[in-house]
């Protein structure tokens, strides 16, 4: 691929009186990459004039597109409904099932294809390949089971607490066939937290498995069900059932026993149900599909409300026309199912276009840092979707892995948080192999589905740049006062939508005020108005856009440290940490200082077989005011054996932080390393 002259911009804005959404910016825009020109031959979206078609002036009708991808047993009234704002409705009067664009309209023409890859963990058991047709019995039969052993239907909900196995799509489906609301919690949280959705969805069942493998290892997950049942029932909420899928069948993996009465083994029972068919239920288009709570770990959870109609169309055209999915592509989605990338990219958007999806219980670096590209090989993945996150560890465990492999992916998706150009560059690179297209989008649980991308057969690559807004998305940026930044400006402001989308969700399970005061309320107009255009979207990320209208996202608005003055965004400090090739991740936490209000600490971990030194410490402190200026200068380069990191795979910069401020990172025993915690102690002392 091409790569042009880069171009240097920096802000202006580094005085003292600088605002709140004004973070000091200094990142320097990078040279564009050119998509190879055999992927534009046969790209989905290839028209320039697709944002002609895509103009306000044209909303909302332009999103019929986005609908007409999917099977309608009865097309809507109304594409939009603004009359309760911002509780906006989509194609209105429309009846529609999930399960059956996902699955059974497949049926005709690729019943044989396989609809899902499930590779276990442990590289002796064989893959699983779950074609349309299985997927079609198997969640028919699970759909009769939920209906008549467990008596639900539409509008009741339920929650999954699953891992990563061909069963939670499974389950999913079955519960979309119903019109039955499903609330997947990732597998790694705990039961108290499984009980804290349990209690706030009302469910009546909870679905879980016995077991499962994580890093080597099978894991007793059973017991989090029963935490969950007793921690819900000390809230007053008791479960109707609870269903354990057996992870290896016909034998238990978990040491916990079963509840009489309570615990059903899922596999004993559907024998009962073997050969049943499930009419889909035709479900109105503003019912919802799921709720996907947010993490939690800044307040109380919030149950993101997702309707079928909306939310179906949005991912379904945006894995095609975004990430260039079609039927015969084999596409891996590398992120969890328990959060909303695993609901859009690797359930309903890759299976609505019928394509194949892998699903991979495992960690990415297990047993070695080549089982990624082992996979990918085997099944002939060529278009591949994962995060920073997972692309920073992949590049320290394993930097040369990739090329040992022979696959081809045509097209890269990275998501989650703002990935840094030369974590970029390695992807590209190395992954890519120089020839895969790379989208760095940017979107929230709250939006269901992309807002910035690049399209590929469009717009050339910037690394560390999400874009533009997609096709139908208008994004603006406003300081604290509400004014708009002039567009292209460079200066940092928050980023808002200024139209509401089809993906975006409906509210917060049973919170309509605070989902009216947080995403709404700061840059509404008129509260009083049914006008759309008076209440934009506030996504709470700080952004910049440059002159050729490509975003920048900058992280949380809440992700700024105020240096004498100046607002300076953690992420481009960690960037500008990683710009020196020994350090493979970076994690800038704010300390307390008498005289600057607050300064910046950075903890790095170095490539394997580099030893810490005072010379590589020096080097990436000279590197941060290199490229920001002497007021980023960290306090402290502390160069640590690993990064205290969830199950999923983030920093929990707040133990960094409680440690760099001499407090106590209280409870760290969910973490993946929770032993690295005292030696990072040590080493900050």
């Amino acid at each position: 691929m091409a790569k042009d002259k880069p171009r240097r911009q920096v802000s202006d804005q580094q005085g003292a009186e600088i605002s709140e959404a004004q973070i000091a910016v200094h990142w320097q825009e990078e040279g564009y990459y050119s998509p190879a020109k055999d992927f534009i031959a046969q790209a989905n979206l290839t028209d320039k004039g697709v944002f002609k078609r895509f103009t306000l002036d044209k909303f909302p009708g332009y999103y019929k597109e986005f609908a007409a991808l999917l099977d309608w047993y009865k097309k809507w009234d109304k594409i939009l409904d603004t009359g309760k704002p911002p509780f906006w409705r989509w194609f209105v009067g429309g009846r529609i099932n999930a399960s059956y664009n996902c699955v059974d309209r497949h049926l005709a023409r690729h019943k044989n294809k396989t609809a899902i890859h499930f590779v276990p963990e442990p590289e002796n058991e064989a893959i699983q390949h779950l074609t349309y047709q299985e997927l079609f019995v198997r969640v028919n039969e699970l759909a009769a089971l939920l209906r008549e052993f467990c008596g639900l239907k539409s509008g009741d909900r339920v929650t999954l607490h699953m891992p990563m196995v061909a069963e939670l799509p499974i389950t999913m489906l079955a519960c979309a066939r119903l019109g039955v609301i499903h609330s997947q919690v990732f597998s790694g949280f705990s039961g108290k937290a499984c009980a804290d959705r349990i209690t706030d969805s009302e469910s009546r069942v909870l679905i879980t498995m016995d077991g499962y493998y994580r890093a080597g290892k099978l894991l007793d997950h059973k017991e989090k069900a029963d935490i969950a049942v007793a921690e819900a029932a000390k809230d007053g909420f008791k479960l109707d059932k609870v269903l354990v899928w057996q992870r290896r069948p016909g034998r238990s993996s978990s040491p916990t026993p079963m509840v009489e009465g309570r615990d059903f083994v899922v596999n004993d029972v559907l024998v009962k149900y073997r050969g049943k068919r499930v009419e889909p239920v035709q479900m109105p288009a503003e019912a919802p599909l799921f709720l996907m709570y947010t993490s939690g770990t800044t307040g109380k959870p919030k149950g993101c409300q997702h309707s079928i109609g909306g939310y179906l169309a949005y991912v379904t055209w945006t894995s095609k026309m975004i990430q260039d999915i079609h039927p015969e592509d084999v596409y891996w989605c590398m992120a969890d199912i328990g959060w909303i990338t695993g609901h859009s990219y690797i359930v309903y958007g890759p299976l609505a276009l019928a394509a194949s999806s892998v699903v991979y219980e495992g960690v990415p670096n297990y047993p070695d840092a080549g089982r990624p590209w082992r996979i990918a090989e085997e099944l002939g993945v060529n278009i591949f979707h994962t995060s920073p996150t997972a692309i920073r560890a992949l590049r320290k465990d394993g930097p040369d892995e990739p090329a040992k492999y022979h696959y081809h992916f045509k097209h890269m998706t990275t998501v989650g948080e703002p990935i840094e150009p030369a974590v970029w560059k390695w992807y590209h690179k190395m992954v890519g192999k120089g020839e895969a297209v790379i989208v760095d989008t940017w979107w929230q649980t709250e939006n269901g589905g992309f807002l910035c991308s690049t399209v590929p057969a469009i717009h050339k690559m910037k690394p560390g740049s999400a874009g533009p807004g997609i096709p139908g998305i208008h994004p603006v940026i406003y300081d604290d006062e509400g004014k708009e930044l002039p567009a292209g400006s460079g200066k940092a402001g928050n980023i808002c939508i200024r139209n509401p989308w089809p993906g975006g969700f409906q509210t917060i399970w049973k919170d309509p005020d605070r989902f009216v005061k947080q995403y709404y309320a700061r840059y509404c107009r008129n509260p009083k108005s049914k006008d759309w255009r008076d209440w934009p979207y506030m996504a709470g990320d700080g952004a910049v856009q440059a002159k050729d209208g490509y975003y920048r996202i900058l992280g949380r608005i809440d992700d700024v440290i105020n240096v004498a003055g100046h607002r300076l965004g953690t992420k481009e400090i960690e960037s500008a940490a990683l710009i020196c090739p020994e350090v493979v991740e970076a994690a800038v936490v704010p300390v307390a200082d008498p005289i600057k209000g607050k300064v910046p600490d950075l903890y790095v971990s170095l490539k394997p077989g580099l030893k810490a030194s005072e010379e590589i410490e020096k080097k990436i402190s000279a590197s941060v005011v290199s490229e920001i200026g002497a007021i980023a200068r960290p306090r402290h380069v502390i160069i640590v054996p690993d990064m205290p990191k969830t199950r999923s795979g983030k920093i929990m910069r707040r133990v960094l932080a409680a440690i760099s401020n001499r407090q106590d990172p209280g409870d760290v025993s969910t973490l993946a390393n929770p032993e690295v915690v005292d030696k990072i102690k040590a080493l900050s002392r």
